[in-house]
């Protein structure tokens, strides 16, 4: 963007310089006496000033609507960037929720798993107890 700046400034200057030199050229060889040759360099000045002041209105009415689509483009910018910071947010949120429910759930399963096998061992100490029991009856008899 810069260099593009850069090389508008110097044809625009390339410009005005050639055109004045070369109005002054013309006026200079052209057959015409001191004072008509002072209104032509006159008129011509006034021409070569009004160009200069026409580019310039342009080159600042270019400038406003390049501020204007840079802060359009700019917000448009930010605001998508909101969007996808905003859906994001809420898929991250989503996918901490689900993981959050599979980890308790995984947690509920191995509690479950635990007090299954608690309860097994329970009936198993109970069954070698009842066992040992009547083996001892069955001895003292």
């Amino acid at each position: 963007m810069g260099d593009n700046n850069i090389n508008s400034k110097d044809f625009i200057i390339g410009t005005l310089i050639g055109g004045i030199v070369g109005a002054t050229v013309a006026l200079l060889f052209a057959p015409k006496s001191g004072r008509e040759l002072r209104e032509d360099l006159n008129e011509g000045a006034v021409q070569v000033k009004d160009r200069a002041n026409e580019w310039k209105d342009n080159a600042q009415v270019s400038g406003s609507n390049w501020k204007d689509k840079a802060y359009t483009t700019s917000s448009e910018l930010k605001r998508r960037a909101m969007d996808s910071t905003s859906q994001l947010t809420k898929t991250a949120s989503e996918k901490t929720k689900e993981l959050t429910k599979n980890v308790q759930n995984k947690l509920q399963e191995k509690r479950n798993k635990e007090d299954e096998a608690l309860e097994a061992a329970d009936q198993v100490a109970d069954a070698i107890e009842e066992a040992a029991d009547k083996l001892e009856d069955t001895n003292n008899k």
